[in-house]
């Protein structure tokens, strides 16, 4: 299994900046691809980031030119840094580590991030 500790969440006002962290301990060796989802209040999970091992990035519109994924996979650690952070980022962040072959997730327990305006 794999398990994985989120940190860095917090309170921060509109256009200030915070940085997140993801720490994976465990079977990671079949993990391909790492991110960051989030659920703010009302409504669904949806996609922050992401990131694979080779370095490949993705980020949903809404984050694009603001946030910024990136790992480290010799210390199996996932970083978000959010800049320009607006009240609707407010959301408890989840981090996720994606297996290969059944494409099985794991999850971390989330951190919350409240942005005020």
């Amino acid at each position: 299994q794999v398990q994985l500790v989120e940190s860095g969440g917090g309170l921060v006002q509109a256009g200030g900046s915070l940085g997140l962290s993801c720490a994976a301990s465990g079977s990671t060796f079949r993990i391909i691809v790492m991110g960051w989802y989030r659920r703010a209040p009302g409504k669904p999970r949806e996609v922050v980031a992401t990131i694979s091992r080779s370095g490949s990035t993705y980020n949903t519109n809404s984050v694009k030119g603001r946030f910024t994924i990136s790992r480290d996979n010799a210390k199996n650690t996932v970083n978000l840094q959010m800049n320009s952070l607006r009240p609707e980022d407010t959301a408890v962040y989840y981090c996720n580590f994606r297996e290969s072959d059944n494409s099985r997730n794991y999850w971390g327990q989330g951190t919350q991030v409240t942005v005020s305006s």
